[in-house]
């Protein structure tokens, strides 16, 4: 099945392979958001009413199923003690999960399985619960930029698709990965006398090793995350050196090309979110900076949105 055909296959909401109930009504609720960098969880009432929240390490299921659930557990765990709450049985307890991994239909199918005794559990991507938190469970459309980047969108009927998102470096574009990785280029570019000096390849370049032989042991090393740690120096010198002006006006294209694959009619609301969302949005096209709005809340909160209605769906 191809990722478009996938994200088709999912659109009408949890299906069974996402999703686990018991018989058991669940007193608390959990909403967790994860990635490869950390978790974020967010712990609420059974009325909704928000107790508190928690985090811990990575729990992208790339990096294991077991491992993801041991992460979702202890930020779960920090949660109840910042509400001043003690841990209950895991079977009063509901939670959804916004993961990242959850494309691979048979990590999602191992995690649900690896459940350790949570009362309900409901995997999505975290792209989708970032759409529900930003904009209330709601229909519309949203593009997430941070490391990476992805845009999904939910319409009135229930059906969702989602652009972008294969991958850095093959994707992922306007993303913190893509930024660097055209700070590098041009730095090359600067070194090999194909591009003036300027203070932006400057300091590419200290961040880098501080020399020729220094920036090759860097590439070698680099990853998505290496490359997205460059991504601030691009921000901070677009208003003085015009290259990295451009790479900025480029990456704001880029989320408009997003935007028109989501939404051609441009008739829903949009929300740009992640990291890196606000220096982006200043170099949007002026057709689309009009329409972008900020997110109501995050994927953790939109994690606990995801719960609610597979509890009510049930």
């Amino acid at each position: 099945m191809n990722k478009q055909a996938e994200n088709q296959h999912t659109a009408d909401g949890q299906n069974t392979a996402r999703g686990t109930l018991t018989s058991v009504a669940c007193t608390y609720f959990v909403g967790a958001d994860g990635g490869g960098t950390g978790t974020r969880v967010v712990l609420a009432d059974a009325a909704g009413q928000e107790l508190g929240r928690g985090s811990a390490g990575p729990s992208g299921l790339a990096l294991g199923r077991d491992k993801a659930w041991q992460s979702i557990l202890q930020a779960t765990q920090q949660a109840f003690a910042v509400a001043g709450l003690v841990m209950p049985p895991l079977q009063d307890v509901a939670v959804g999960c916004g993961l990242a991994g959850v494309h691979n239909i048979h990590w999602t199918k191992e995690f649900v399985a690896l459940n350790p005794g949570f009362g309900a559990v409901c995997a999505e991507t975290d792209a989708y619960t970032t759409l529900l938190g930003a904009l209330g469970g709601k229909p519309g459309a949203i593009i997430a930029l941070g490391t990476g980047s992805v845009g999904e969108v939910l319409l009135a009927n229930g059906q969702r698709r989602e652009v972008g998102g294969w991958g850095f470096p093959v994707s992922d574009e306007a993303s913190g990965a893509w930024l660097g990785m055209r700070a590098v280029n041009h730095l090359q570019r600067v070194l090999d006398g194909r591009a003036a000096a300027n203070p932006f390849a400057s300091a590419v370049l200290t961040h880098c090793g501080g020399d020729r032989d220094a920036v090759f042991a860097w590439l070698a090393q680099a990853n998505q995350t290496r490359f997205a740690e460059l991504a601030p120096l691009v921000i901070r010198f677009a208003a003085e050196v015009e290259v990295a002006h451009t790479v900025m006006q480029d990456a704001g294209k880029e989320v408009a090309i997003m935007a028109q694959a989501l939404d051609p009619s441009a008739e829903l609301p949009i929300a740009l979110c992640g990291g890196l969302a606000d220096a982006v949005a200043a170099y949007l096209p002026t057709e689309l900076a009009g329409r972008v709005q900020k997110p109501q809340a995050d994927s953790a909160a939109g994690a606990m949105i995801l719960i609610q209605q597979h509890l009510q769906y049930k």
